[in-house]
C-alpha cells in the first residue's frame, strides 16, 4: 500500500512507534518544486486534515505529504510567491516543504509518488522502485479530460489560480481514494 516520510522530509522511523506512524506517505512531483508540487502538498495536506475516516479520524492521522522535484534548480527554496498567493486566495494555510530533488531515497520513503504531468512520470518511472505507487493526480480524477497540470512558472497570477483549482479536484478525489483503502 504506502509508507511514511516526514513532513521535513526526515526519517520517522528513528522518533515514532508502530503505532504512532503514518500508513501512507505521498510524494508530490513537479520539476523545480516551487509550484505545482508544493502546491498540491500544501492543498493535499489540508484535504486530509478535512477527510474522514470511517473511524473518526481524519486521514492526515494516517498520511504523510511531502513533494519534490526532477530538477535540482530550486533546492533549498521556498515555494514560488505566486504559488503561495494561490493558496492564500484559496484558503489553503500552510507551508510546503523547501524545494528538493527527487531522489531514489526519497522514493523508497514513499508509498506512491504523484506526477503533475507525464514527462515527471517518465522521471518517476525510471527512479522509482517497484513498491513504490506511481501516478499522476488528474488520473485520480475521473472526469478530467486532460492529465496534464500545466506549468505555471511563466504565467501569470491568474494562471497559477487555474493550475491550483486542478490540483486541488485531483486531491480531493485522490483523498477519497486513500481514505477508502486505509480504513
Amino acid at each position: 500500500m504506502m509508507s511514511q516520510m516526514g513532513r521535513d522530509r526526515e526519517d520517522l522511523a528513528a522518533t515514532r512507534t508502530p503505532a504512532t506512524m503514518p500508513r501512507c506517505t505521498v510524494l508530490f512531483v513537479c520539476t523545480g518544486n516551487i509550484c505545482r508540487s508544493p502546491m498540491a502538498e500544501v492543498a493535499f495536506r489540508s484535504i486530509c486534515d478535512a477527510t474522514r475516516r470511517r473511524d473518526g479520524g481524519v486521514l492526515s492521522d494516517v498520511v504523510v505529504v511531502a513533494s519534490a522535484g526532477t530538477a535540482n534548480w530550486h533546492v533549498g527554496s521556498d515555494m514560488d510567491p505566486r504559488a503561495r498567493s494561490a493558496l492564500d486566495a484559496a484558503g489553503f494555510s500552510g507551508s510546503g516543504t523547501p524545494a528538493a530533488q527527487v531522489s531514489v531515497d526519497l522514493l523508497n520513503q514513499a508509498d506512491a509518488a504523484v506526477a503533475l504531468d507525464r514527462g515527471h512520470l517518465a522521471d518517476l518511472r525510471a527512479l522509482a522502485p517497484p513498491s513504490v505507487e506511481l501516478s499522476l493526480l488528474l488520473e485520480w480524477d475521473g472526469a478530467a479530460r486532460d492529465l496534464e497540470v500545466a506549468d505555471p512558472f511563466y504565467g501569470s497570477v491568474k494562471q497559477f489560480d487555474a493550475c491550483l483549482e486542478r490540483i486541488v479536484g485531483g486531491c480531493e478525489v485522490l483523498a477519497v481514494a486513500l481514505a477508502a483503502r486505509l480504513d
